[in-house]
């Protein structure tokens, strides 16, 4: 039996993602014509979000403001938590976990233990409760809550995939837009992310021509950087930096939990043409079971001559 190619399954989704337009759409209008309010607060509040489903790097756009905020105000983030097993609004301590707040929440804590991070799937009463338990707060930071509509943040910054242009795409569940490309008109600042290290003048312009931008509207481009390896077990392993790696050309196993792992690959390419690869999906809890595969993949990289 012939199985259905890729644009047969686009054309099975299609009127699906019809049909998911018209609702959003509708919901957009209600709040557009403020049929449905949004709440504004007191206190500035800075959005970032994405209109494509997954892999935007949402979160290091979150920790890059944490970084230039952090040491002259009172900065918290607020998400929903995504996989966490609770539910209303909870204020990170030390000690939370990725099932009480999710693993990007944790991962932000655990870098910056002196901010406030907390999670809540209704954003607007997650703010209210920061803004009751932290009165000299200043500065609120929502990680992910492009389509949160129910707030109304003081500054918007939509995150755009250089590799996934939205003029290329369509809504879910045929695409992976969330909403219509248009809605990128909300936005007070549109970042073009994971850029190739020299964006040629053409593509510059063609992004802009792509998006026309309305004149308060701002254009930024960034690139991925990454830094140098870190071992897992410090005290068993030398740490070896990127250039010595590519001179020794070492077996190197990947293993990964994000939603587009293929840049990353890239760049483990670029030190070593040997690598085995383990890929879950986006926000994957990794278990014993999981532990034991990495064990033995790599034992089996070590026996290879």
């Amino acid at each position: 039996m012939l199985l259905p190619s890729r644009n047969n399954y686009y054309l099975l989704l299609y009127p699906f993602s019809l049909l998911y337009g018209l609702v959003v759409w509708i919901r957009n209008t209600l709040f557009d014509y403020e049929i449905i309010r949004s709440n504004e607060f007191p206190i500035p509040v800075i959005s970032v979000g994405n209109i494509t489903v997954g892999g935007t790097g949402k979160t290091p756009n979150i920790e890059y403001l944490v970084e230039l905020l952090k040491d002259e105000f009172r900065v918290a983030t607020l998400s929903r938590g995504y996989k966490r097993k609770t539910r209303n609004f909870i204020l990170a301590g030390p000690d939370s976990d990725v099932y009480e707040i999710g693993d990007e929440p944790v991962q932000i804590k655990h870098k910056y233990p002196d901010i406030y991070v907390a999670v809540d799937r209704r954003r607007a009463n997650g703010i209210r409760e920061l803004m009751r338990k932290i009165p000299d707060l200043d500065v609120i930071l929502l990680d992910d809550a492009y389509q949160h509509r129910y707030v109304k943040s003081g500054l918007s910054i939509l995150l755009i995939d250089f590799n996934r242009p939205m003029s290329e795409d369509c809504l879910l569940p045929a695409g992976s837009l969330r909403e219509q490309a248009y809605e990128r008109r909300r936005a007070n600042i549109i970042l073009i992310t994971k850029c190739p290290d020299r964006l040629k003048p053409i593509e510059r312009r063609i992004i802009v021509n792509d998006l026309k931008l309305y004149p308060f509207q701002h254009l930024f481009f960034s690139k991925l950087v990454y830094g140098e390896p870190i071992p897992v077990f410090k005290d068993n392993l030398r740490p070896m930096s990127i250039s010595e790696m590519k001179s020794a050309r070492p077996q190197i196993l990947m293993v990964t939990g994000i939603a587009g792992p293929r840049l990353f690959k890239k760049h483990l390419r670029s030190i070593s043409p040997q690598i085995a690869e383990i890929t879950y999906p986006d926000h994957h809890f990794f278990t014993e079971k999981d532990m034991v595969r990495f064990t033995n993949k790599f034992e089996e990289l070590e026996g290879v001559e």
